[in-house]
């Protein structure tokens, strides 16, 4: 049976549940329940921390999970990253009084605030940059006002969190983060399945799946705007000269797609959602 880390709580939680049932997985109705057996797709649930996730699946307790990638590289477990799951991205930045810092080398000697001390720590000694690192569980933006360290590396969005701290960002990037399957080098029966049942769910929500009506002798051109993964499917019509086509599309590019066969001369023009897809 395989057993899967789950987080528990956070902002990976909703989405990975969500992500696993849309793959066809039953998972906890109950938020107390820590262990929930899926009999009928042979999987085992284990709701964690998502801090403790990577530590588990690369101690070989459990055999894959999902998490963050920068909790896995915090963790310093031997777990391994198996694929992104497109959801939940972050980027970690280093930020401190306006003017003060300017790049990476003016952190020696200083204090860090961090909650990431492993990813952070490995970054800055891949750079030859000694600081001290200052562990702190949240607020870590108030930590160079509060006097508890000089400058601070967190998760960045938009830098306005930062700015009202009277703090600016500097120097490279530490980590683009996302959620990610997490694996161990151990092989487990059930892993390849569901790592293709996930990335199906990708894939249907990226996609969706376009059908249009079309003259003959513009198939080329319409073919140039919906190639589909790998070739569209094209069928004839009752009346002469005229093509079905059907093929998968972008969802993002949807209405531009469908505004630019219209005037090419298709007609209709139809979309379906793809709830589920194995590529």
């Amino acid at each position: 049976m395989l057993r899967i880390a789950v987080p528990n709580k956070g902002s990976l939680a909703e989405t990975a549940a969500q992500m696993l049932t849309e793959a066809g997985y039953t998972g906890r109705r109950d938020p107390k329940e820590l262990i929930v057996t899926d009999a009928v797709n042979d999987v085992e649930f284990f709701y964690l921390r998502p801090r403790d996730i990577a530590t588990y699946v690369g101690s070989g307790a459990l055999d894959v999970g999902i998490t963050g990638r920068d909790l896995l590289l915090d963790s310093g477990s031997e777990a391994v990253e198996i694929e992104p799951l497109g959801f939940a991205a972050s980027t970690f930045r280093f930020a401190g009084p306006a003017g003060r810092f300017h790049s990476l080398t003016d952190l020696a000697g200083t204090r860090v605030a961090t909650s990431y001390p492993g990813l952070v720590g490995t970054f800055l000694a891949d750079a030859g940059v000694r600081a001290e690192l200052v562990k702190l569980d949240g607020a870590v933006e108030s930590a160079v006002r509060l006097g508890v360290a000089d400058a601070v590396a967190d998760v960045v969005e938009t830098g306005s969190t930062l700015r009202k701290q009277g703090l600016e960002i500097f120097g490279p990037v530490i980590l683009e983060s996302e959620a990610v399957l997490v694996g161990n080098t151990h092989v487990v029966p059930g892993a390849d399945t569901l790592t293709r049942r996930l990335d199906g769910v990708m894939v249907a929500r990226r996609f969706v799946l376009m059908d249009y009506d079309l003259p003959a002798d513009l198939i080329e051109q319409a073919v140039a705007l919906t190639p589909g993964v790998e070739s569209p499917t094209v069928s004839p019509l009752r009346d002469a000269g005229w093509v079905a086509v059907r093929a998968m599309v972008p969802k993002a590019t949807t209405n531009r797609v469908m505004d630019d066969l219209y005037g090419l001369g298709a007609r209709a023009i139809l979309v379906t959602p793809i709830h589920a897809a194995r590529i």
